[in-house]
């Protein structure tokens, strides 16, 4: 009853819930779902395993209640297919409703078996972008019923770059509710919502709970991008005095490599890689080594090495790129419980896409990372990038209104169904 009460989901629903073992709402699902239901515009902001994947899905089977039309009126974006069939499941096994039909869309699978499943029928379609806008181009995927537009994971979208077709496939429905969920909201993706977003209401849900893990101290810059990281890791080094011993990771050699040749001219021997890729690049093959050297004071390491490396005496961990593995970076800043005095400091530096990994970490030790200011001196690259690009563009370019290119539908383009790949190549040979 009490899901029945809080989250004001129908009988069936809530039957469907407890038969899955669900005993209460989650906080997700308290604070957004009276306003999804609503039809209003949502932003949900909340960690991995809070429940914003259960919270749209009981929120499309509350407003679509059961299937009667061929054309879908829920489409969810998701960034893989691994999330389309974890999605699809979670339908599954909360729909009880046999006539509401589900339909997954990936590039792994046939796109024409995709578009006669269409064809078929369907209500809710879980799909990755650039399949979605793919069949959608090609007259599969009929958008004019859409109610729900669902940006799952948007961060992870944005990341993997593909807010083209998200932006494309919402400005192709004329009118309809938009919810994105999302673990981090950063400068990126909020350019690709302001795109298609009206009015929306933002949630946040950040309950990291108790301290799991003692660690070292730590603090993060936020950098808008991988220039900038260099140019601030250049400006902090330059001070001999307090960073007298420092380890930089970065994600591999290759990279390793390309700061020692674009950086730090000045600092001589002061700088080495550890197991450089090229002989004539100075450097170390055991830490031990370069502990003991009164020259060297800064090394450059790789995660592609995979290898674990002893920093006890190290007084400076800088991350330069967040690490692919979580693992990765709380095994380095774990505090070695059997020594003393152990004051060493970790400063990570992170662009947007890299927010996510910092969230997770956060999560993982039940700690939030302290966001410093970055220093008024660092040039940051963006910057001048914008600078450069004011100088070039017309003065004189015509202003468009968003939205300007788009008109109303003629009657015969209205349509409630989806073309299958045999009535399109019928269509594509007329046209021939």
């Amino acid at each position: 009853m009490q899901l029945l009460e809080k989250l004001k989901l129908s009988k069936p629903l809530v039957r469907s819930m407890t038969d899955a073992g669900y005993l209460g709402p989650k906080d997700i699902q308290q604070k957004t779902m009276s306003r999804i239901l609503g039809a209003q515009d949502v932003i949900a902001i909340a960690p991995e395993g809070s429940g914003k994947t259960t919270t749209y899905v009981l929120a499309t089977l509350m407003r679509l209640k059961y299937g009667f039309e061929e054309a879908p009126r829920a489409l969810v974006l998701v960034p893989d297919k691994d999330h389309v069939l974890a999605v699809i499941e979670r339908y599954d096994l909360l729909n009880k409703n046999q006539t509401i039909r589900i339909v997954g869309l990936y590039p792994e699978a046939g796109m024409e078996s995709q578009m006669n499943a269409l064809a078929d029928g369907a209500d809710i379609v879980v799909a990755t972008p650039d399949r979605a806008r793919a069949i959608y181009l090609k007259l599969g995927l009929n958008l004019n019923k859409i109610m729900m537009f669902i940006v799952d994971d948007a961060a992870e979208i944005v990341k993997r770059g593909m807010q083209l077709p998200v932006a494309e496939l919402a400005r192709s429905i004329v009118r309809c509710q938009h919810l994105v969920f999302t673990d981090v909201f950063h400068d990126k993706l909020n350019l690709l919502t302001s795109q298609f977003m009206n009015n929306e209401t933002t949630f946040e849900i950040d309950n990291l709970g108790e301290q799991k893990l003692a660690t070292i101290e730590q603090i993060l810059y936020k950098v808008p991008d991988f220039k900038t990281k260099v140019n601030l890791l250049n400006l902090l080094l330059k001070d001999k005095e307090v960073f007298n011993k420092v380890i930089v990771f970065v994600n591999t050699r290759l990279t390793a490599e390309k700061i020692f040749k674009s950086l730090f001219k000045y600092l001589d021997k002061e700088l080495a890689i550890y197991k450089p890729l090229f002989f004539d690049h100075p450097g170390f093959d055991s830490m031990d080594d370069f502990k003991e050297s009164d020259d060297t004071r800064i090394l450059l390491v790789a995660d592609d090495l995979r290898e674990s490396i002893d920093l006890q005496g190290i007084p400076f961990i800088f991350h330069l790129e967040m690490p692919l593995e979580m693992e990765t970076f709380i095994g380095r800043i774990v505090k070695n419980t059997d020594t003393e005095g152990d004051d060493a400091l970790a400063i990570s530096f992170a662009t947007d896409l890299e927010l996510s990994m910092v969230k997770k970490i956060e999560q993982a030790i039940g700690l939030p990372i302290p966001i410093v200011e970055l220093p008024e001196d660092l040039v940051i690259e963006k910057n001048i990038e914008k600078n450069k690009a004011k100088k070039i563009a017309k003065n004189d370019a015509p202003e468009t209104e968003i939205g300007s290119a788009f008109h109303e539908k003629k009657a015969s383009n209205i349509k409630d169904y989806n073309y299958t790949s045999r009535e399109k190549a019928k269509m594509k040979f007329k046209n021939r």
